[in-house]
């Protein structure tokens, strides 16, 4: 991974999740601005909003509009579908479903700072 300037857009109803990815993020080095969403549908409407999201940190379980659906929108969209996807949830049965959908990586909770920059690495080109 050679880009130090990344926009992530974290989506996760866990408001703790949230601030404990973005303070990952911002110490790593890589990330210049973190986005956060806490449902699937506030995250399609940054995503539609903003042209400069390099990289979708996902829940799956969440109210309004869970990960598996923003999977889907996205993938479908021409706009958005370059995006890498890394999917976060404590149920590891979601991850072929995650994977089939397009999930480019999956992580299972709770993140690792480790894990989580091994896994950026490997999805950012």
């Amino acid at each position: 991974m050679t880009k130090t300037d990344l926009v992530v857009l974290a989506v996760d109803d866990d408001i703790i999740n949230l601030k404990l990815l973005k303070s990952m993020l911002m110490k790593s080095g890589y990330v210049k601005e973190v986005v956060e969403a806490k449902n699937g549908s506030d995250a399609i409407g940054e995503l539609k909003a903003r042209d400069d999201i390099d990289l979708i940190l996902l829940d799956i379980i969440m109210p309004v509009m869970g990960g598996i659906e923003v999977l889907k929108v996205v993938r479908a969209d021409n706009n958005l579908r370059q995006v890498p996807i890394i999917v976060l949830t404590t149920d590891e049965t979601k991850k072929g479903e995650a994977l089939e959908f397009g999930a480019n990586a999956f992580l299972i909770k709770p993140i690792r700072n480790d894990d989580l920059i091994r896994k950026i690495k490997s999805v950012i080109v």
